[in-house]
């Protein structure tokens, strides 16, 4: 009964044309008749609408939750006598929808058509009533009539994800949409042109003030829509608000373009960590890495161990440098004489960063455990030990976390002298020389707070006794604070300058000088929707400057 009539009056609503809302004629108030100000207090009005949803399944309650506000402000000041307009449009653009068509391309590809090829995993079949939630026969007489707007959805779209939903096809099932049909959405387009109808009725169903004149989709299935967002972009541009270049982004190798927040499964937020890697040439191989080396390699080869660091200032302390014992690194080509030794993670990232000869491909000669280049001599660009540093094995290095190599810092840096006091203490334990884990650390920086052996110094201060200390970490962050923000360095070409001029001044040195240069990772994990593993990429694309003139914007 309450349904009928709700939808008897929605009828009357959509006939009569309540919902549509006009701003007042020059017939109605003649130009110059009247003032700005007298014109909204004779004729007050409200405008209110939401960013527009995405078009990539049905709406949900989160829709109409956020909805509602709008619904319930609209309707309050149309009872104030207020011309109060809601339009709501339809987003279409981006990653999202584009995944999930490509999604359906593969798995028609194995499946079918119709996914007739496709068999349920034993532990689905035992799932109750699972196979009858999904039978083309449960959708609405329309939808088998042919028009794929008119399903309903059984399951919320969070549920629908959660549930059955190991393939995209499976998702669409859950949400009504008969399984011949589903073949349809392999085509982007075509969820331009279904879940926008999809959402109208669903917003109309709910008894909804929209004005359905002033809706639309956007990306060019929208021309209007589309010549307006040109229209903005040449304006900014116009302004100077526009730049063209070269740029870190997150990237998915698999789609072949930006990864950004909303077209992630994994890892929305998460931005790009910028480093300076290092060139640590090899002087002389382990025992073990020796053999392995030379039966890979072309004699006249030229290899470096390739470490990320944030503080290049800091590069005049290096003592050694540290490996996972237990990674496996690989050797990549960079060209015809040179290559690197660095985590495979490391390698697909610089394939998009123009530092491989070819974009997109990291040609690996060799692999090599940690372990095995345990006591290779390398040069450390600007260390005061010119002769060379060992490298060593450190328990907490990361895989994923810059290039799996870390150069040792044991002046300034607190878990690093940890580690060699650590591997000094129990040489024989770790299979190395103790002489290779005592070094002299020489003083680079001086600070306030911790004089000029700012590592020790907090080490002592913090009592950190183990390696696995959270209070390493602490002690890091405090370090880096106080060497950035009130340190001096009393060593190397820059001696007298403060941390935070010298810096960029000793990263410009080095990459002038080809012992360093530019790389950036995901600072964290991040997985675009079609399921790639994201990389950073550099790559040519237009940006939004809205820097400081110092940073090269106008400063407005």
């Amino acid at each position: 009964m309450l349904i009928a009539i709700e939808k008897r009056y929605q009828k009357l609503w959509a006939e009569n044309k309540i919902f549509e809302q006009n701003a007042p004629t020059t017939i109605d108030v003649p130009f110059d008749s009247i003032s700005p100000a007298a014109l909204r207090a004779e004729k007050p009005k409200f405008f209110g609408t939401i960013a527009y949803p995405y078009m990539d399944g049905s709406l949900h309650v989160g829709h109409g939750f956020t909805i509602s506000k709008v619904e319930f402000a609209t309707g309050y000041a149309r009872m104030k006598g207020k011309r109060a307009p809601f339009p709501l449009g339809f987003h279409c653009t981006g990653m999202a929808i584009k995944a999930c068509a490509d999604k359906l391309v593969w798995e028609i590809q194995d499946f079918g058509p119709n996914f007739e090829r496709y068999q349920e995993d034993e532990e689905e079949q035992d799932k109750e009533g699972a196979e009858e939630q999904h039978k083309p026969s449960e959708a609405p007489p329309e939808a088998r009539a042919g028009d794929v707007t008119k399903f309903k959805s059984k399951k919320s779209k969070t549920s629908a994800k959660s549930v059955k939903a190991k393939y995209q096809f499976q998702i669409m099932l859950a949400q009504g949409i008969p399984r011949e049909e589903i073949h349809r959405f392999a085509d982007p387009y075509h969820w331009v042109y279904v879940f926008p109808e999809a959402g109208m009725r669903d917003v109309s169903n709910f008894g909804l003030r929209v004005d359905w004149r002033r809706s639309f989709v956007t990306t060019d299935a929208n021309p209007y829509y589309d010549s307006f967002v040109r229209w903005q972009l040449n304006r900014l541009k116009e302004l100077g608000k526009i730049k063209f270049g070269k740029r870190y982004t997150m990237y998915s190798p698999k789609n072949g373009q930006p990864c950004l927040d909303h077209d992630r499964s994994e890892g929305e937020g998460i931005g790009v960590q910028e480093y300076m890697a290092v060139k640590m040439k090899v002087l002389q191989w382990s025992e073990e890495a020796e053999p392995l080396v030379r039966s890979a390699l072309p004699v006249d080869a030229t290899v470096y161990f390739v470490p990320a660091t944030l503080r290049p200032e800091t590069m005049y302390g290096q003592t050694c440098c540290f490996v996972g014992k237990n990674i496996v690194y690989g050797v990549f080509a960079v060209s015809k004489n040179e290559y690197f030794f660095l985590s495979s993670w490391a390698a697909r990232n610089m394939a998009f960063q123009g530092i491989f000869p070819e974009w997109g491909s990291y040609t690996k000669l060799l692999d090599l455990r940690g372990e095995d280049v345990i006591g290779t001599l390398v040069d450390a660009p600007l260390s005061a030990h010119s002769k060379g540093v060992r490298v060593l094995p450190m328990e907490t290095v990361k895989e994923t976390k810059g290039t799996g190599v870390v150069t040792s810092v044991p002046s300034d840096s607190p878990d690093d002298y940890a580690t060699v006091v650590d591997l000094a203490k129990k040489a024989a334990y770790y299979g190395i020389e103790k002489e290779w884990a005592e070094l002299e650390i020489i003083p680079i920086i001086e600070t306030p707070a911790y004089g000029n052996l700012t590592a020790p110094a907090l080490v002592e201060k913090m009592k950190n006794t183990s390696l696995k200390d959270p209070k390493l970490l602490e002690a890091k962050e405090a370090a880096y604070k106080e060497g950035f923000y009130h340190g001096t360095m009393i060593y190397g070409d820059f001696k007298g300058m403060p941390i935070w001029e010298a810096k960029d001044l000793v990263r410009t040195q080095l990459k002038d000088k080809a012992l360093a240069f530019d790389y950036a990772e995901p600072d964290g994990h991040v997985v675009s929707r079609s399921k790639d593993v994201c990389v950073t990429a550099l790559l040519d694309q237009w940006y939004l400057n809205y820097s400081t003139a110092k940073n090269g914007s106008n400063g407005d």
